[in-house]
């Protein structure tokens, strides 16, 4: 055991089972689009490969999302996905490892929807745990084309508004009626509900923010996807100029931190760009090579 955690430290600045999956999700995006114009039929394939080796991979020992495992399971024996997808889950698993969505260059505005809740729906079927990714994602890229970070929220709640019916039936399949649903619009509608009422926590918790207390408070303790979307956003919006601080915060909290700073670095890193993170985190930072390789693909 020591040995293993002195070969640990020696690889440098681990990541959570978060950054392991957003790689896994960068990755199967960037071999989709290597293949041509971005579609279902060519994410799915690589979102179950890497979802799987990430699933076997030794280093999946940072306490992953139950969720994540059960879907994995079925995944794994060639049955459709929508089989595996756990309908009934909205974990933040579904949203937490969304972002590389956000980034890929050239995607139109259905097309980076659809992907968004995709990649989710592979082991996160509920319409909460979609319509979560969908909008982390769209906060995501409104964040990275330079949107004010005070116009943000109700830029995603014009966002909500229009997807709310929105079901992409040639990247979801029948996923909805998987789900017991006999109306997929109605399905999806339930969860962009959800998510505009954790809208609502969030702008009421911004209307007086304690930056000294618990996050997990005000907006959710962030165990489903809804929730670690407002907190993410809680820990960031406050301190738009400081992306350390706003990382600080979001890892302290009570609830499910990793997730919460996964998706408040996410925030800031879109807002502030690579520049944001200090060198001594950056240059031993676990899977830097993948990193760097995706970023060397994708800043072309």
């Amino acid at each position: 055991m020591a040995r293993d955690g002195a070969a640990r430290h020696r690889r440098g600045v681990l990541v959570s089972d978060d950054t392991q999956m957003t790689l896994a999700v960068a990755e199967a995006l960037a071999e989709a689009a290597a293949a041509g114009p971005l579609t279902a039929d060519r994410l799915a394939g690589p979102l179950r490969d890497r979802f799987l080796a990430w699933w076997r991979s030794p280093d999946n020992d940072r306490a992953p999302g139950a969720t994540c495992l059960r879907a994995c399971e079925p995944l794994s024996d060639g049955r459709p996905w929508q089989a595996a997808s756990r309908t009934g889950s909205k974990g933040c698993g579904a949203n937490m490892r969304v972002a590389p969505v956000a980034l890929v260059p050239g995607l139109d505005p259905a097309t980076r929807s659809a992907a968004a809740r995709l990649q989710a729906a592979l082991t996160h079927g509920h319409p909460t745990a979609l319509a979560a990714a969908d909008l982390t994602a769209h906060a995501v890229r409104l964040l990275a084309d330079g949107i004010d970070p005070a116009g943000l929220v109700p830029a995603l709640r014009e966002h909500a508004a229009a997807s709310r019916t929105v079901y992409h039936a040639a990247w979801l399949g029948d996923l909805a009626a998987r789900a017991g649903a006999g109306d997929p619009a109605a399905y999806l509608a339930r969860g962009w509900d959800e998510c505009l009422a954790a809208l609502d926590r969030l702008e009421a918790a911004l209307a007086a923010p304690g930056l000294e207390a618990d996050p997990c408070l005000a907006a959710g303790a962030g165990w489903t996807a809804e929730e670690a979307l407002a907190t993410g956003l809680y820990c960031f919006l406050p301190l738009p100029g400081d992306p350390l601080a706003a990382v600080r915060r979001a890892a302290c909290s009570s609830g499910d931190s990793a997730s919460i700073a996964a998706l408040t670095g996410a925030f800031a890193g879109a807002h502030h760009g690579a520049a944001a993170w200090p060198r001594e985190w950056t240059e031993r930072l676990e899977y830097r090579d993948r990193l760097l390789a995706l970023a060397a693909a994708w800043d072309r």
